[in-house]
């Protein structure tokens, strides 16, 4: 069966300006609301202060190379690409310690990776007092050949 060029031209249209809007990704911000955005040289004065780190990727990513001393704390997201969350995220606070006064910097991928974002932000809501977030994660960190294990 033939589909004629009228009937064809509004699902080609279609396919063609939804496609874009299917692949776009959300910018990273330059700041996270009640907590502290970091470059990775302040990151790095954090680290020499005895900081915790949080990295907030996968298993198998922080396996691989992390900030040296970081622990994993992964943040599980219905939408990787954008700031949007959702009921079925997760994110496993108890594995943070106890005090909320202790500094912490999160990060994760640097972008469009969210992972770092949304666990700073979770914490931020938990009520947790210094809350750092580095953008440009582990690759920005690993850029400057600063520590990592």
């Amino acid at each position: 069966m033939r589909m004629s060029l009228a009937r064809a031209f509004p699902l080609m249209a279609f396919l063609l300006t939804a496609a874009p809007v299917a692949m776009a990704v959300e910018e990273l911000p330059m700041s996270i609301p009640g907590g502290t955005f970091v470059t990775e040289a302040k990151g790095k004065e954090l680290f020499d202060k005895g900081t915790l780190f949080v990295d907030a990727r996968v298993a198998a990513e922080y396996a691989d190379k992390h900030v040296k001393g970081a622990i994993n704390v992964i943040y599980k997201e219905t939408f990787p690409k954008e700031s949007k969350t959702a009921p079925t995220d997760s994110f496993d606070m108890s594995k943070l310690p106890a005090d909320k006064a202790k500094p912490m910097v999160f990060y994760c991928n640097g972008s469009p990776c969210w992972k770092g974002y949304k666990a700073a932000e979770a914490s931020i809501k938990a009520g947790y007092k210094h809350v750092y977030w580095m953008r440009e994660g582990l690759p920005g960190w690993d850029a400057k050949g600063y520590p990592t294990e």
